[in-house]
């Protein structure tokens, strides 16, 4: 069911009463809106990752080029790297619900498109493009709209269910995205994600309360104003800059996924080594998060978010040494365990900004996170080529690890216990 019950809307904060123990996954899950809001959003998330696939296969297959399938696979990211800094205010100027619900049916219409048979494959790649673009103003209208529906220690846990969704999701696209394609076709699978985005509209339209657009802030200035305000609001406080860099260490520890495929041959692995490899750091991250979640005092997960964020990047360097391929799965998903300090980093991030401009501050994060995460492929890419994969996979863990002390030294000085509350 995606209705919300008329005794639920009775007790729309909910989740104070669950504040006063250690809240569970399925007590956020029993929050009426965030459970329609989770069940939109994996669903369409399994079907992103099987589009992704379909993709891939399809360019290969019309022209067997390596280059135009990394190209096009590339194309289902870099999008959001714009959409991000641009359109993610626009959950700040008009109703969240509203925004969410048109960039859903957006997105079914244009893959609807992608999925008839015949259709150009440069039409393909560029309804692609508007449908990533599209994704921007869902995710930050979603991401600034669960603070309203959660609350304390209900936030946290609810964030990190969306972060082990997500990695549960890249793990069955690994597993079964493939087999999928090749049973159902291409053109089916992009049909079925678009089925995906319209089932996410009518659960977000039947099960989520309509709220006003915030009433203060952006829509006081000009579009252009509100997304120059938007990053003035992050790079003149210490503490969001400071999370900011935690959040972008993602472009270093990115690194190995991005040179799996070297890094297995150098080990003498086949194409199930680079599965495994590949399945090794969504796998830990999403073991990471619920650890995380279950056994860290809230009042300790600041600190556990700097140890977390330091330890990342230390088994990455020993992959300098060539492990053997079982070890560096371990390594590699250990390294994804310890990305679960990315929950607290958001949690922080999140609390910290005003609602007025929350959106446009998450969509500020989000580009700069894309544009990280592409600089720092490209980086490992150019050393794996010049002093090879394992090179790259320890450089890269070396200095993501000296990076997380850095950034260490910065949240003690501004004060890691609390939030700034005048943002709040």
């Amino acid at each position: 069911m995606v209705t919300v019950s008329p005794k639920a809307r009775m007790i729309p904060n909910v989740h104070k009463v669950i504040s006063a123990r250690r809240v569970s996954f399925l007590d956020v899950l029993r929050v009426p809106e965030f459970r329609v809001l989770w069940l939109a959003d994996a669903q369409s998330m399994a079907g992103d990752q099987l589009a992704r696939v379909a993709l891939s296969i399809m360019v290969f297959e019309r022209t067997s080029s390596a280059l135009l399938t990394a190209l096009t696979y590339s194309l289902t990211f870099l999008p959001a790297l714009i959409g991000g800094a641009f359109l993610s205010g626009l959950a700040d100027r008009l109703p969240r619900r509203r925004v969410m619900i048109a960039a859903d049916l957006i997105r079914a219409v244009l893959l609807g498109v992608m999925a008839i048979p015949g259709v150009p494959l440069w039409t393909v790649c560029t309804l692609l493009v508007f449908a990533v673009l599209a994704g921007s103003p869902f995710s930050a209208a979603e991401s600034a709209l669960i603070p309203e529906i959660l609350s304390g220690e209900a936030f946290v846990v609810g964030t990190g269910l969306r972060t082990i969704t997500n990695q549960l999701a890249q793990l069955g696209g690994f597993a079964f995205g493939g087999v999928t394609v090749a049973a159902i076709g291409a053109q089916a699978s992009l049909g079925i994600n678009a089925l995906t985005f319209g089932l996410s509209a009518l659960f977000i339209s039947l099960g989520v309360h309509r709220r006003p657009a915030p009433t203060a802030g952006a829509a006081e200035h000009s579009y252009l104003a509100s997304i120059a305000l938007g990053a003035k609001l992050v790079a003149k406080d210490p503490k969001l800059r400071t999370l900011l860099g935690f959040s972008w260490l993602l472009g270093l520890l990115v690194v190995p996924e991005g040179v799996a495929p070297p890094y297995a041959h150098s080990l003498g692995a086949g194409a199930v080594g680079i599965g495994l490899l590949m399945a090794s750091g969504p796998a830990g991250t999403a073991l990471g998060t619920y650890l995380f979640l279950r056994f860290v005092p809230d009042a300790l997960r600041p600190k556990w978010m700097c140890v977390l964020a330091m330890l990342s990047g230390l088994p990455l360097v020993a992959c300098w040494l060539r492990p053997g391929i079982a070890v560096s799965i371990v390594l590699w998903g250990l390294s994804g365990a310890a990305t679960a300090y990315q929950v607290q980093v958001v949690t922080e991030y999140v609390r910290a900004v005003p609602d007025s401009r929350r959106a446009q501050a998450i969509g500020f994060a989000a580009s700069g996170l894309l544009a990280a995460q592409g600089i720092g492929i490209l980086l490992g890419g150019l050393v794996a080529s010049r002093f090879g994969a394992a090179t790259a996979v320890g450089l890269a863990g070396g200095v993501a690890a000296a990076l997380a002390v850095w950034f260490t030294v910065l949240w003690s000085r501004n004060g890691s216990a609390e939030l700034i509350e005048g943002h709040r």
